[in-house]
């Protein structure tokens, strides 16, 4: 059976329900398995599978002390009749693709969940999880989700834990950091276990805290004697990171069925990410026996992985820009640390003390040979903002196809980069809804743009004869649950209260 452990310490050891119940490690690092690709997925019979087989499969092997029964309940909960499409995560050719040189280029549509971005894949499917994880000795013991959110996790945090048995949920977010619909779209849930909460600050402020909020022990002793335990939603759980593995086979799958490829050729995936979760789950599919030929990282302005890639120094000490692209407007991107430990062949002292020089200096530098196996998989680019408008306005002229903000980081990537060598088709990862962003992806395309966000909508729908998602477009009768804001030295406390008190 697979044994989780610190990505700063190979001991203690935990089974993946423990690694998923506590979320991070004491130590501060994330959950790793020294057995990922151990268990290789048959890339020969993808294509006679749907989503839900290969959801079965994937997770079964990353997560072997659930029992196949536990899987397959798991997956029709979170996935059958949820998503928009029976694919769950369907795949678009662009009839005219960037820099393609002939190789056929895709769009693998991530948000036809019930928030309308990613996230949904994996967050329709932690709280399942989460709920398999109780013992005799946790059985009564109540679960508090704590979260800092860029844009889109909070959302579907919240839609997936939402007056779940046995668990509270905690989302903060950056206050006027993000869009005016992500923000309703949070601050309008309902649910009597539901905390919602503005912090004066950006994500990474946020996230550092909620890091620091995890490695309380006296805060985590009084949640005890309280009868609660912390847990996080965010990418730094290994169960939310292991569904997002799922669709990356998915999109071979498909690839496979459309005749746009052969068994064994291989794919290379554009990911627009700044938490670094979403393509670190691609580097687990290729470790798992997919084809990939590269894993391309997309960033905003905010191109903080863009440099550690080119350079292999990161340095989280620059401007933070607040851009179109909320959810990539990141410094810290904790997901880096698990494959920094899968870089340099499970070094745990190398992790611990890169992670400790981020902490006090704010950066760090990796040695040479680790940046070397880093750029034999990855990629990169990023855009600034006039070429994030101009990549809307390129990839809707072209294809007819409108892209929102995050998904023009990725597009305007591909316009810059040729395919890797031996690639036979590329794939855009697109992370959420025009429709989450009205206002930015109607002004790229040279629309007039009114005042409210919902009238931008519906100057969108006119212009390119598309839908908004009934949940985004219904936002604005509904009435605002949450107001609460507080300093970021104001999180623990604000924490302890939802736990005790919800």
């Amino acid at each position: 059976m697979a044994q989780y452990h610190s990505t700063r310490a190979l001991a203690p050891t935990y089974t993946a329900k423990q690694a998923i119940r506590r979320g991070i490690a004491a130590d501060g690092g994330l959950f790793v398995s020294d057995e990922l690709g151990d268990t290789a997925i048959d890339i020969e019979t993808l294509a006679d599978k749907d989503y839900f087989e290969l959801a079965r499969e994937v997770l079964g092997a990353l997560l072997p002390d659930y029992t196949a029964d536990e899987i397959a309940a798991c997956v029709d909960e979170a996935y059958r009749g949820t998503f928009a499409s029976d694919e769950v995560t369907p795949l678009v050719p662009l009839k005219k693709a960037p820099n393609a040189d002939g190789v056929p280029t895709f769009v693998l549509e991530l948000f036809g969940g019930p928030t309308s971005a990613f996230k949904d894949v994996a967050l329709q499917m932690l709280p399942r999880l989460m709920a398999r994880t109780g013992t005799g000795e946790t059985a009564d013991e109540k679960i508090m989700i704590v979260t800092a959110t860029s844009g889109d996790t909070g959302k579907a945090a919240l839609a997936g834990f939402a007056d779940a048995p046995g668990c509270g949920i905690t989302v903060f977010y950056p206050e006027g950091k993000v869009s005016r619909v992500q923000e309703l779209q949070m601050s309008t849930q309902e649910g009597g276990n539901v905390a919602v909460c503005g912090v004066r600050g950006n994500f990474d402020d946020a996230q550092s805290a909620v890091k620091r909020i995890f490695a309380d022990r006296e805060l985590a002793a009084r949640l005890a004697d309280a009868g609660v335990v912390l847990s996080s939603a965010n990418s730094i759980n290994v169960g939310r990171l292991v569904p997002q593995v799922v669709y990356y086979f998915a999109a071979y799958a498909q690839l496979l069925r459309a005749g746009a490829i052969q068994v064994g050729d291989a794919a290379e995936f554009c990911v627009p990410t700044g938490n670094f979760g979403d393509i670190l789950a691609g580097y687990y599919a290729k470790r798992m026996g997919l084809p990939v030929s590269r894993l391309v990282v997309a960033s905003d302005k905010n191109n903080v992985l863009f440099d550690f890639l080119t350079t292999g120094t990161y340095d989280r000490d620059r401007p933070f820009f607040t851009t179109t692209s909320p959810s990539m407007d990141i410094l810290i991107s904790s997901n880096l640390e698990r494959l920094l430990y899968f870089a340099s062949d499970g070094d745990c002292e190398l992790v611990s003390s890169l992670m400790a020089s981020l902490n006090e200096s704010g950066s760090y530098t990796v040695p040479a040979d680790v940046l070397a196996r880093i750029q034999e998989v990855f990629g990169c680019g990023w855009a600034d903002e006039d070429q994030v408008a101009a990549a809307i306005k390129s990839c809707w002229d072209a294809n007819g196809y409108v892209i929102d903000p995050h998904t023009a980081c990725g597009y305007h990537v591909l316009e810059e980069l040729p395919a890797a060598p031996n690639t036979a088709a590329r794939v855009l990862l697109s992370t959420a809804s025009p429709y989450k962003f009205p206002r930015a992806v109607a002004r790229a395309l040279g629309l007039f743009c009114p005042p409210d966000d919902f009238a931008c909508m519906k100057v969108l729908e006119k212009a390119t004869g598309t839908t908004a998602p009934a949940q985004l477009a219904n936002l604005q009768g509904k009435p605002v649950l949450h107001t609460d804001v507080v300093d970021i030295d104001g999180m623990t406390a604000y924490v302890e209260r939802a736990a005790t008190t919800a």
